[in-house]
């Protein structure tokens, strides 16, 4: 895809904010048509550019959410395969690649700690991971 437009820009952030807006209300909002809202938003699926719509929940009122950052160093010519069985896992919430000691950083959320051992061990099996750091997310640093 070309590069994105300050429409196509707005229309991303106005989805951040509230991915269940109509396409009136997005119309409104970026004072558009709604006809334009509905043709750039398919544009930005079918080129990839918006992936998926998902839920954002705030995981302090989850409390029984397992929460963490797993560091991860990889083989560099399996990189491609780490990163993609990495992407496919549900519990992998973002994954990041990164510059330093570590090649992906990974935001990991599981319902419980057995289910939180089975994705660090199942994570450590890829073939291409070479050594990896993770860190629970005890509590939410506020202002």
């Amino acid at each position: 895809m070309d590069e994105l437009s300050p429409t196509d820009r707005k229309l991303i952030a106005q989805l951040k904010l509230d991915a269940r807006a109509s396409i009136t209300t997005l119309a409104g909002r970026l004072n558009v048509s709604r006809a334009t809202v509905q043709h750039r938003l398919e544009r930005l699926i079918s080129t990839g550019v918006i992936r998926r719509f998902t839920v954002e929940v705030d995981a302090m009122k989850t409390v029984d959410t397992i929460r963490a950052v797993m560091l991860v160093e990889l083989q560099g010519n399996l990189a491609r395969n780490v990163t993609r069985v990495m992407r496919a896992m549900p519990e992998i919430i973002s994954l990041h690649t990164t510059n330093g000691a570590w090649d992906l950083v990974a935001q990991i959320e599981t319902s419980s700690l057995p289910e939180f051992d089975r994705v660090l061990r199942k994570v450590r099996e890829i073939s291409g991971v070479m050594n990896s750091e993770t860190c629970l997310l005890l509590d939410t640093a506020k202002d």
